[in-house]
């Protein structure tokens, strides 16, 4: 029954995803409002079978309905409540029905968003592009995506289960699916850019009518990639968090280009300008997404993200074929209109660092793509093996990481069209101080190298800066200060500056060693006194857990290994010591042995890690006041104050 409802879902899906372009189009083509309004209503039903199908499947992975292959392949019996709900993001197939889910949210969201404008030209054909993205995702799960074969199971059988890495952390309920409301929701931009160069209307109101959505899927991303690190660091046991993985970086690079649009745009919307720019980056974002979604999910990497089925990759790769043409054929279609009204004024204002600020985003985008995906093309061209390891990544990422954090620390203090170097000298004393002071605060503490120095004096800079604008801004205007994209935005960049500061010091200043210990031995590493005091065995309804006891500066840490009873794999299971300014996490490498009950530990020693955690919070709680605008008192005083002073007013 779950195979029949499944399926019937997803034919409902693409019915009805085919059935709103057909409709919207002849609309179009003879103007008639009411099919351009029944053609809007179909993303309801495209919902509804997407609905129906995550019914399905979740009611076979509790029910353990092993008649469908994928929960023949995944599920378990022993898999606990939890896990079991998140096995349908756990591989392929099932990823995918969460993706369609998402994209039928997005699209019945926009409807609503745009009800009573479905006979806008723009509005509508931004409808037919997501219809078209949504048929094709529910075609892939008729086709090679399909998570509703059948199978037979033999008497008594019982699935291996999802891998274990994906069923012995809370963070696997969350990490994915914030992933995917982050790549799906850039759809929605994509549509309206796509409507804008078919209609023609290539002024600013396409951005202003998805400026909100394109921070609200970037949140999301923020989110997404910040919940992966963090699961990483607790859960791999090799005390990191970001260890430059294809996959990893299959998520940082769409949204290094989104983050590049975010700033780009409000260049659009202040001078006219980038507007070539700005629909490439927009573009290009949705693009990489798919992408993204290619070298995860066509089996081509090893990886305990990537997942493999059939000839899913193919299908994915020409997608991303038809809607690179597509987009690059329209904006060379539309070129002769796409030419800004006015021109730059000086390098040497808010504009120009904008620009410096895009390129050098684009720049790292490029550099972590072709880092990602130079190994694969080796292969297919020349049929050997290369690697593309954390080295490269490192060197190439450290320049443009510096040059971005300058940039942050420069760009508001510059008026737009041109700077006035008194007026610059005067804003940048007090950002000044703040890298003089970060500098000697980290020296005093300890802090050695020019290269880390540097960076805690470049994040005091940009910090300041930050701290400074919000400050101007809760004087003049009280809580509604903080409101706004551009205050925000600032939030969102103290943030920046808290993981900078995080990554520099825990990069720079690790320690990590490998010893063995017996029971009632005590040890010092560095700084850090270990004494291992006990051990255990439990046993869970799905896996096996071998854990040692360990005194750590005064703190018990429970560390441990999980053998998986249907799989038998083995995974670690880590725990850390955490305060403000250092983490100290110990891994169990190999369980007691022997009359001794001898074991061998990791333990990793890195200051400041806490701050990246607490910077990608900050960064969240700062897209969040962006969403919010001022109100139109404190944004007519705010603009007003702009004239005189030439400082933003948005």
């Amino acid at each position: 029954m779950n195979l029949a409802i499944g399926l019937s879902g997803i034919v409902l899906s693409l019915v009805a995803a085919l059935s709103g372009i057909a409709t919207i189009l002849v609309g179009l083509r003879y103007s008639r409002r009411k099919l351009l309004v029944v053609g809007a209503r179909y993303s309801w039903l495209a919902l509804a079978g997407m609905l129906i199908a995550t019914f399905a499947m979740q009611r076979a992975l509790i029910t353990r309905d092993f008649s469908v292959r994928f929960v023949a392949e995944q599920g378990s019996s022993l898999t606990p409540p939890l896990f079991n709900v998140a096995t349908m993001w756990s591989a392929l197939e099932g990823s995918v029905l969460l993706w369609g889910l998402i994209l039928a949210g997005y699209l019945v969201v926009v409807t609503i968003k745009f009800r009573g404008r479905y006979t806008d030209p723009m509005v509508a054909w931004a409808l037919v592009v997501m219809f078209f993205v949504m048929g094709f995702f529910a075609l892939s799960m008729i086709g090679p995506a399909n998570p509703f074969q059948s199978f037979d199971p033999p008497v008594g059988y019982d699935g291996p289960g999802p891998n274990p890495l994906l069923q012995n952390h809370i963070l696997v309920a969350f990490h994915p699916p914030m992933l995917y409301l982050g790549f799906v929701g850039f759809t929605v931009p994509f549509a309206f850019a796509l409507s804008a160069l078919i209609t023609g209307r290539l002024g600013e109101g396409w951005l202003l009518e998805t400026r909100r959505w394109t921070l609200f899927a970037w949140g999301f991303l923020t989110a997404g990639i910040i919940l992966g690190a963090w699961w990483a660091y607790d859960v791999l046991g090799w005390g990191g968090y970001w260890g430059w993985d294809p996959v990893e970086n299959a998520s940082l690079v769409p949204w290094l280009t989104a983050t590049a649009f975010l700033h780009s745009v409000l260049v659009q919307e202040r001078r006219g300008l980038l507007r070539v720019w700005n629909l490439s980056l927009i573009c290009a974002t949705f693009a990489l997404t798919i992408l993204g979604t290619f070298i995860t999910r066509s089996g081509i990497l090893a990886s305990v993200h990537a997942f493999s089925a059939g000839n899913f990759g193919g299908w994915l790769l020409v997608f991303f074929a038809l809607i690179t043409v597509v987009a690059i054929t329209l904006i060379f279609w539309r070129g002769e209109h796409l030419r800004s009204p006015g021109g730059m004024d000086s390098p040497l204002s808010r504009e120009g660092a904008f620009l410096a600020n895009n390129l050098a985003f684009a720049v790292f985008a490029f550099v972590v793509l072709l880092g990602t995906v130079f190994p694969l093309i080796v292969e297919a061209l020349q049929n050997r093996q290369i690697s593309v390891g954390a080295p490269y990544f490192k060197k190439m990422s450290m320049p443009i990481g510096f040059t971005l954090l300058f940039l942050m620390a420069i760009a508001p203090l510059l008026p737009w069209r041109k700077a006035n170097k008194e007026l610059l000298l005067h804003r940048m004393e007090w950002p000044a101080w703040g890298a003089a002071l970060s500098m000697v605060l980290a020296v005093a503490v300890g802090a050695r190298g020019a290269i880390p120095l540097l960076g805690f004096s470049m994040a005091g800079f940009a910090g300041m800066t930050a701290i400074r604008q919000l400050g101007l801004s809760a004087r003049r205007y009280g809580f509604q200060g903080l409101l706004g994209r551009k205050n925000g935005g600032m939030l969102v960049h103290i943030g920046v500056i808290l993981l900078a500061v995080g990554f520099i010091a825990s990069s720079a200043y690790v320690d990590q060693a490998s010893l063995a210990l017996t029971p009632e031995q005590k040890v010092r590493i560095g700084e850090t006194d270990v004494t291992y005091v006990s051990s255990n065995t439990y046993v869970h309804s799905n896996r096996i857990e071998e854990e040692v006891l360990l005194e750590v500066d005064g703190q018990i840490l429970s560390p441990a290994v999980e053998r998986f009873i249907a799989s038998g794999q083995i995974v670690p299971a880590p725990d850390t010591r955490i305060t403000l300014f250092e983490d100290v996490q110990v891994a169990l490498l190999k369980p007691p042995e022997g009359e001794e009950e001898k074991i061998v530990i990791q333990v990793t020693r890195q200051p400041m890690l806490i701050w990246i955690w607490l910077g990608g919070l900050l960064m969240l709680v700062g897209t969040v006041l962006s969403l919010f605008p001022q109100s139109g008192k404190a944004h007519f005083k705010k603009a007003a104050l702009a004239r005189e002073l030439d400082v933003d007013s948005v």
